[in-house]
């Protein structure tokens, strides 16, 4: 006996049109680089009209951002959401964040999705000003999720909170680009001897 599929609503339907669209993209950008990639080629592999494409999205460096957004987001609220647990002695907050450390780089592709955002956003001064939004929004919260973290363990931050968010940002995304298709990953444990360091760091005279 065949089962009925459901009948998406018209607001599901673009959302499951929306997803693939970004997806498509998100792998192409990748495989060909984001001026190899032209919104046709996007729609094409999708499966859907350029029309479709522009129901969903103002241009192709709106998609771009919204691929980037997205990964941010996901990245702060899982680390915001480790700062705010009722985790209670600092060895466990460092155990945590052991935990989310060593997630950090499984996307592999993104690494090669960060660099062609930031070299668009030396060529393109429109969407450099919604990339920085953007970016700097993001850092502002891995720089409270710091402070937090600095709190929670009884320290003092050695420096500006966004100036440490910035490091730790740039850090983990150079690891990202060299890491290699063999051998172990060595983010995490490199990002955590970071934080460590930060955090117990002898106090300054």
């Amino acid at each position: 006996m065949k089962t009925e599929r459901k009948r998406l609503t018209r607001e599901e339907s673009q959302q499951q049109t929306r997803e693939q669209l970004l997806e498509t993209a998100r792998q192409l950008f990748v495989a060909g680089g984001y001026g190899g990639t032209s919104i046709r080629d996007i729609a094409s592999q999708a499966g859907y009209s350029q029309g479709a494409f522009y129901s969903n999205f103002a241009s192709k460096e709106a998609l771009l951002l919204q691929l980037l957004q997205r990964h941010m987001e996901a990245e702060a609220t899982q680390l915001t959401a480790l700062a705010q647990s009722d985790i209670d002695t600092p060895e466990r907050v460092l155990t945590a964040l052991e935990a989310w450390a060593a997630t950090l780089n499984l996307e592999a592709d993104w690494c090669m999705l960060s660099v062609e955002l930031q070299l668009h956003a030396k060529r393109s001064p429109a969407f450099a000003a919604e990339y920085k939004n953007i970016w700097d929004a993001h850092q502002a919260k891995i720089g409270a999720v710091i402070g937090s973290l600095f709190q929670r363990v009884g320290k003092v931050p050695p420096a500006d909170q966004n100036e440490l968010a910035a490091a730790l940002m740039a850090m983990a995304h150079g690891l990202a680009l060299q890491r290699t298709d063999t051998g172990a990953d060595p983010s995490g444990k490199l990002i955590m001897l970071f934080l460590r360091s930060l955090l117990f760091a002898p106090a300054a005279d």
